[in-house]
């Protein structure tokens, strides 16, 4: 099965407002194409200093009540820093009372700011200790590292060789602290884009089995002739970018940019029934012993199916997770052909 990422959505989980969990809990109960994928209550930089404490407590009591019935993966963002042992010391002491409390609802846990290797073996023989300790089987929770410091980068090759462990699952994008670490400068209120960075993220994450997950779009809102509004199309921009070079997915900061990402990932009507009908009739030239057939101009090997295939499988994986995604998007009868396809 193909494993489904199409939006990394990060919730504050503590907020100065009436009800401090507003946006965590939204997270967890938001339907149709609102729902992530992966939901991330952020107890670190999303939250103020002050109220770290107080997001623990929040993801516990949100997780305890709403997880059971959320469709996605849950990853809690926990703090970490390669540099400062006082923050890694905060993030095992966070990393364990998570999954002492709420490990049954957790997927897997965030880790920001990692190093090189060690640093990332750390990281994983925390939430393996903590594990251990509270009664789960090995690899029962994951990580995904976020990587935005040129010391993960400069070891990415190295660190991708731990997703053969099945502990580590993902790499992130982290674009603002990765131009902060290099010294980078944001001329004109535009920081780097980083294309390579995020096409080496690409393969690396491909060659260990990893998911790979875009950075943060965080201008939410642009003003023209004195309107604000909504900055949908450059977020738009930035997902297609991201899907191009293999990306699975896109980080989102708003429940907005959530059904922009969610889209974007996932194929079009048009796309699907190219994939279905030209997997259905490699199928039958295979049968009638053919290794490649031309369909509608296009020469169909084992390597143009296995795109195809892909197509297919993501879809499958929607509609096995978000049922009223695809049966808002899909017709009915191509909905029923792309379950019955043989891969």
């Amino acid at each position: 099965m193909t494993r489904l990422c199409r939006t990394f959505q990060t919730a504050p989980a503590a907020v100065p407002k009436d009800n401090s969990a507003k946006y965590l809990e939204s997270g967890l109960t938001a339907e149709g194409f609102e729902a992530p994928d992966w939901l991330v209550p952020d107890i670190e930089d999303g939250t103020a200093p002050e109220m770290k404490t107080k997001a623990i407590e929040n993801t516990v009591a949100s997780l305890s009540e709403h997880a059971p019935s959320f469709g996605g993966e849950i990853w809690p963002r926990i703090e970490w820093a390669h540099d400062s042992q006082r923050t890694r010391q905060r993030g095992r002491e966070q990393i364990a009372t998570l999954i002492e409390q709420v490990g049954g609802h957790l997927d897997g846990i965030v880790v920001p700011k990692v190093g090189r290797l060690a640093n990332v073996e750390s990281a994983l023989s925390a939430v393996a200790e903590a594990e251990r300790e509270h009664g789960y089987d090995d690899g029962t929770i994951e990580v995904a590292t976020i990587v935005e410091t040129g010391a993960a980068v400069s070891d990415l090759h190295r660190i991708a060789r731990l997703g053969e462990s099945d502990r580590l699952a993902a790499f992130v994008f982290g674009p603002v602290d990765y131009t902060a670490d290099l010294g980078g400068r944001a001329m004109n209120d535009e920081r780097p884009g980083w294309p390579g960075v995020l096409e080496r993220i690409s393969n690396e994450a491909s060659a260990g089995g990893l998911v790979a997950i875009g950075g943060p779009f965080d201008r939410l809102f642009d003003e023209r002739a004195g309107i604000t509004y909504y900055n949908a199309p450059d977020y738009a921009d930035q997902i297609e970018r991201e899907a191009r070079i293999g990306l699975d997915g896109s980080w989102s900061l708003h429940p907005k940019q959530t059904v922009q990402a969610n889209r974007v990932h996932m194929p079009t009507s048009d796309e699907l029934e190219r994939a279905v009908g030209r997997i259905e009739q490699f199928n039958d030239a295979k049968r009638d012993g053919t290794g490649a057939v031309v369909i509608d101009g296009q020469m169909v090997d084992e390597a143009t199916y296995k795109n195809f295939a892909n197509t297919v499988a993501t879809v499958r994986s929607i509609d096995d997770i978000h049922p009223s995604q695809t049966r808002d998007y899909y017709d009915g009868a191509l909905l029923d052909r792309t379950r019955a396809v043989y891969l």
